[in-house]
């Protein structure tokens, strides 16, 4: 059996990652997806934490050792014995048996923090929303979630900005894809069901061709070109036949996956509703891309997806 596909899906606290991922997870079917969160992997518990003055943003709290270890045995199709961390209190429970299928989602803080780290992804996704907005979701998501008040969350985004900066963003140069999700120009960010996407993809992976849909138009794609990059915007207002016409585009380029066409993709919830962005379809559409493309080069012999002589590869303006 061809070894498991691999992405990693790294951000600061409240960012979007399990937004992200459940998406990917509901496409490609639970059944063939393990899913691991790095934070199970803190090395002390909340009160010891508070006791010791450091944040679960920082190495020193947590078992990056045993991280790269344990992906290394995932990659090589071996089990883990994962530990679990628990939000709801900050403690720890019992480790649980975790065995790679088609498809292991990595998500969490410091994924991409070790150079044996890095290695083992065919996909490297940073999630990079503007801070005002991130901390926005923080609030929201521990307060409804995790029994926090706002002024306690606002605190404890405050005490973590330091390792933040110096722990977490840096991690965004290792990215295929590094993704912000924020408001259109001269828009606030009042409105969550309408963000705009802006993807800066390396060249690293080849990119499928979106040039014919690049116009410059309100609801188009827009594309510019950096030196070893590119940088793509998704309007989050774009008309849904426009972006049907886009998603039609990316799947005709993995035809061979066909049987992963969902409508499911694009749902996130505010509070206890559910809602569809076309912006958030597209991105997790493009990841599926990667994945799916990663798993056919692996299962016709080849190592992977990603260029390993350092020649671009992307042709979004082929």
């Amino acid at each position: 059996m061809p070894r498991p596909i691999i992405l990693g899906v790294v951000g600061d606290s409240a960012a979007g990652k399990t937004t992200i991922t459940r998406g990917l997870v509901r496409v490609l079917g639970e059944e063939n997806v393990a899913h691991i969160c790095t934070d199970d992997y803190h090395r002390f518990g909340r009160q010891q934490r508070a006791e010791l003055g450091i944040t679960p943003l920082h190495p020193d709290c947590n078992y990056l050792d045993i991280i790269a270890q344990h992906l290394g045995h995932l990659r090589s199709g071996d089990a883990i014995l994962k530990p679990v961390y628990r939000h709801q209190d900050g403690t720890f429970g019992p480790p649980v048996y975790v065995h790679p299928e088609r498809f292991t989602l990595i998500e969490g803080l410091l994924g991409y923090y070790l150079p044996e780290m890095r290695e083992i992804y065919d996909v490297r996704v940073f999630l990079n929303p503007p801070e005002e907005l991130r901390r926005k979701w923080k609030v929201s998501r521990d307060c409804s979630r995790r029994g926090y008040t706002t002024d306690q969350v606002l605190a404890e985004l405050d005490r973590r900005e330091a390792d933040s900066e110096s722990f977490i963003r840096p991690q965004r140069r290792y990215a295929d894809m590094l993704v912000s999700f924020l408001p259109p120009e001269g828009e606030s960010d009042q409105d969550q069901l309408h963000l705009d996407a802006e993807l800066t993809l390396s060249d690293g992976l080849h990119h499928p061709d979106l040039t014919p849909f690049v116009n410059g138009g309100p609801d188009g794609l827009t594309l510019v070109e950096l030196r070893n990059s590119r940088v793509l915007r998704i309007p989050g207002r774009m008309d849904q036949d426009h972006a049907a016409a886009v998603e039609e585009a990316i799947w005709e380029r993995m035809h061979f996956a066909t049987h992963l066409r969902a409508r499911r993709l694009g749902e996130f919830t505010i509070g206890t509703d559910l809602h569809r962005s076309e912006s958030l379809a597209l991105v997790q559409l493009l990841i599926l891309y990667h994945l799916v493309t990663a798993k056919a080069a692996v299962a016709l012999g080849g190592t992977g997806a990603r260029s390993e002589d350092g020649v671009p590869r992307s042709s979004l303006t082929a």
